[in-house]
């Protein structure tokens, strides 16, 4: 089990989350805050922790009420088929209810609760409760070729129809279901791509290895003209120098071991197919497949919004969620958190991104799921240029093997704006006012250019202790070419504590009510302005010139 989430709401729910916790060690509680003790995280809210938890696609035991989960995760129940396991726990642990993700074990996660807390699981699933089993989520190692057929396969088994199986499937020795050599339905257990018929439900067993030390593209053709299918290959093992791209899952293997020696060291007696630099392997079966090398490790630089958890995309919070190694400068991995136990940490000073860029590279290159953060957008003034220039100037094949995403986030500029108005809502010219790594005078023309040009301006790292000056000095260039009453948005700690919103003037504009945590956005002069309903002020620039 991944990870299990333990939600509680208050200290009278503590003793039973302990005693499932001890039953399930590598499980975690989350405890209210302000009604919980004790707890391994704290949560500020329990609506908005159990959509992201969910979102995470962690499974999920919350303490309370049936009622209360399935209305607090309501909105997002669209897909069966992409639920995480959700559970509801008595506060006594008198029930265990399962409530979401049947295809994905949360009646066995019910059963494994129900046994620590001695009661019976109410298990509602006609086919879990008739064969103890259900063929819409076949066992680990196992693929069902045609999901879509799954549903009504069951009904027609629950209706009595019998069924022939055929192929190796030990999993079935623990089901009531029972081979009929007569019956209508075929059950098929095959490695081979077949495609099925009518009234007939297909299981891949993840059976197959594929080891090979060159000619990676001729991979799909050979299992192709081998008629295997896709879905039955476990990994492809190749040389831990190997970079390439595939469909499949990787391992890669220290030494030099040849594409054969890598199949044998993987399945005890395979059946060959293949020679030279591609070999193919297949097991009787996947608990007959070994693990060789070490997977390949993954790098994710991910935006996380300007601060708030509601900012943060759902595919970020994702990466989060799978990652062994979170990676940043101190406050933006604080905001990445709270963490598991199972997840390292590593921050640092805001100074050493080459420093941080080759610490992930090199724990992703052992196999480890890294994600790097920055606030705002990852490629915007952030982590994502550090990270690709790292492996621009490495020459290390385990370095340029590793896969690596950018995932976007919501900039500082984009909410600042957002909460104004639509300030941005033309031409506009980000900038950064930091001299660290850029000359002056490089700011200084672009800024005479980007205003005579016309753009609106916005503005990260405005001021510093150690720049007090240059705000004041880019003020001017920008006044000699747009006018006072040029409206003005200072965004202040968005997305925060603290946030606020100040609609000015350049001509009001002055150094002091700009610091660091600030974003300054100076408008166009087509940039306008008008009173809001609350008495603040709506600033948004027109999509076109009168």
């Amino acid at each position: 089990m991944t990870h299990l989430a333990i939600v509680i709401l208050g200290q009278g729910s503590f003793n039973t989350a302990q005693r499932i916790k001890a039953g399930l060690p590598n499980s975690q509680i989350l405890g209210l805050a302000g009604r919980v003790t004790g707890a391994d995280v704290e949560i500020a809210e329990f609506g908005p922790a159990l959509r992201d938890l969910y979102l995470q696609n962690r499974p999920i035991v919350v303490v309370c009420a049936a009622g209360i989960v399935i209305r607090t995760l309501a909105s997002l129940l669209q897909n069966k088929r992409a639920e995480p396991p959700v559970l509801a726990v008595a506060e006594d642990g008198s029930a265990v209810v399962p409530l979401m993700g049947g295809l994905h074990g949360v009646n066995q996660i019910a059963r494994q609760i129900g046994t620590i807390l001695g009661t019976v699981p109410a298990i509602t699933t006609t086919g879990e409760i008739r064969f103890n089993f259900t063929l819409e989520q076949p066992p680990a190692g196992y693929t069902v070729r045609n999901p879509q057929a799954a549903k009504t396969f069951m009904s027609d088994l629950l209706s009595g129809k019998g069924v022939r199986v055929e192929g190796n499937a030990p999993f079935l020795d623990a089901t009531r279901i029972t081979h009929d050599p007569d019956g209508p339905l075929r059950l098929l257990i095959t490695t081979k791509d077949h495609e099925p018929a009518a009234d007939e439900l297909v299981l891949h067993p993840k059976s197959v290895v594929i080891a090979a030390t060159g000619n990676w593209s001729n991979i799909p053709h050979i299992l192709a003209e081998a008629g295997i299918s896709p879905l039955s290959v476990a990994y492809v093992a190749v040389p831990e120098t190997a970079t390439l791209s595939l469909d499949f899952p990787i391992r890669l293997v220290p030494g030099e071991l040849t594409a054969q020696h890598m199949v044998y060291a993987a399945i005890a007696e395979p059946e060959l197919l293949g020679r030279g630099d591609i070999v193919i392997g297949t097991a009787v079966s996947p608990d007959a497949v070994s693990l060789i090398g070490h997977k390949r490790g993954r790098l994710a630089v991910v935006g996380l919004g300007p601060g708030s958890k509601d900012f943060m995309p759902p595919a970020v919070k994702a990466e989060l969620a799978r990652a062994q190694h979170i990676i940043g400068y101190f406050p933006y991995v604080e905001m990445a958190g709270p963490f598991r136990p199972d997840q390292t940490a590593h921050a640092s000073d805001n100074r050493v991104e080459m420093d941080r860029s080759r610490h992930a590279f090199s724990l992703a290159a052992k196999g480890e799921d890294v994600v790097v953060v920055s606030s705002g957008d990852p490629g915007i003034f952030a982590m994502a240029t550090a990270v690709i220039e790292a492996l621009h100037q490495s020459d290390d094949p385990t370095w340029h093997g590793v896969e690596l995403v950018i995932l976007p986030g919501i900039s500082a500029a984009n909410a600042a704006a957002s909460l104004a108005g639509a300030p941005l809502g033309h031409d506009f010219c980000v900038m950064s006012l930091s001299d660290n790594l850029k000359p002056w005078e490089v700011i200084e023309t672009r800024l005479e250019l980007a205003t005579k040009a016309d753009f609106a301006l916005a503005f990260y790292n405005p001021i510093s202790k150690a720049r007090p000056w240059q705000l004041g000095r880019a003020l001017e260039i920008i006044r000699a070419n747009r006018a006072s009453q040029t409206p003005v948005v200072l965004g202040r700690n968005v997305g925060r504590p603290g946030e606020t919103i100040i609609v000015t003037t350049l001509g009001d504009l002055t150094p002091d009510m700009v610091d660091m945590r600030t974003v300054v956005i100076i408008g166009s002069s087509v940039t306008k302005t008008f009173e809001r309903a609350d008495g603040g002020t709506w600033v948004y620039t027109p999509r076109w010139y009168e």
